[in-house]
């Protein structure tokens, strides 16, 4: 194992930012950046020993500066949506930036994926990036330490660990927003990917895209990834929440307690035989294909569009802060917030 430091560029302030890589024995890798706390590169063998780099992005800093698909992003205050961007908390109204219509999106803009942290190795395979969050940042109440952790083992998985604690009572959602392609980052389309949620139901969804407080379940409908299937075969189904979102862009309710850490999910990609089984301790996933990337100029010359990634973003059910059915992302003042999510690689013959 190993970690290697370079400078990756500056942003726009003339400020410096440093990659971090992780490289395990078995030749994958993963690329950080204190910018953004940025997921930059995962780098995997396929069956034939061919590295792909399977996360798409940026190869400069003014890239990652506009990213307004969230490429590798590191998501905060609060991930995904919250519906009329306002909250209630405590009896006071907090009130939001309508970044997505009239709804909250990511947590506003600029969000935890356009700021610097301060980064360091944490052992010879960890990188740890970290910050405050100033109180009212983004319109959310509390000072909030911040910390996100990154391992890659031995064992070929890519470990996320997150961890805050508040000055105040607040809300707390991190997530993260790396667009995944087995084929490769340049390589389009991930309709043939194969994906299998361990999910019986969705959130469903009213106007743009918010949880209402209402669940279908899967059985009987394009959503139901309970046995693996490729992404092509209902991605273009005629549903209503599929067309509403143009494609999967939903959050699957784990069968599992809310904060046991379990299963999620898996994907894989005959082609290259690369597969990642997906774990988590918190109660929901956001599987997202893509669909409103548009003509996004990305690493080494390539254009990602529509559907040229996926996203299997582990979280609290989006809104749930106005949903009071859903399991509550409040983190009360002085307690710590931890949470897991593991991606975990083979390459082999699916």
């Amino acid at each position: 194992m190993a970690v290697t430091k370079e400078q990756f560029g500056t942003t726009r302030d003339g400020v410096g930012v440093t990659k971090f890589t992780i490289t395990n024995k078995n030749g994958m890798s993963i690329a950080l950046l204190d910018y953004g706390a940025i997921v930059q590169a995962i780098n995997v063998p396929d069956k034939k020993g061919k590295v792909r780099d399977i996360a798409l992005g940026f190869d400069d800093v003014p890239g990652y500066e506009v990213n307004g698909c969230f490429f590798g992003a590191f998501v905060g205050r609060h991930a995904n949506r919250i519906g009329g961007a306002r909250f209630d908390l405590n009896g006071t109204e907090y009130t939001l930036q309508k970044n997505d219509g009239d709804n909250n999106l990511h947590g506003g803009d600029p969000g935890y994926h356009k700021e610097m942290y301060r980064g360091d190795t944490a052992g010879e395979n960890s990188v740890y990036f970290e910050r405050v969050s100033p109180n009212m940042e983004q319109g959310y109440p509390g000072a909030l330490e911040v910390k996100v952790t990154y391992t890659l083992t031995d064992d070929n998985e890519f470990v996320i660990e997150y961890f805050a604690r508040s000055d105040a009572d607040t809300i707390y959602n991190p997530t993260n927003h790396t667009y995944f392609n087995f084929l490769g980052h340049d390589a389009g389309d991930i309709t043939r990917h194969t994906v299998k949620i361990n999910a019986d139901a969705i959130t469903e969804c009213g106007p743009g895209l918010i949880p209402n407080g209402n669940f279908i379940k899967v059985e009987g409908t394009p959503f139901d990834f309970r046995e693996a299937k490729d992404i092509y075969l209902d991605i273009e189904a005629d549903n209503e929440q599929l067309k509403n979102a143009g494609g999967f862009d939903h959050n699957f309710c784990l069968m599992k307690e809310p904060r046991e850490y379990g299963y999620a999910g898996t994907v894989s990609e005959k082609t290259s035989g690369i597969s990642m089984d997906i774990y988590t301790d918190l109660p929901g996933m956001q599987f997202y294909s893509g669909n409103f990337i548009d003509h996004e100029e990305g690493k080494g010359g390539a254009v990602y569009g529509k559907r040229a990634g996926m996203c299997f973003e582990t979280q609290f059910f989006p809104n749930s802060v106005n949903v009071p059915a859903f399991t509550s992302c409040y983190l009360p003042k002085g307690e710590a917030f931890n949470s897991k999510t593991t991606y975990k690689f083979s390459w082999e013959n699916n």
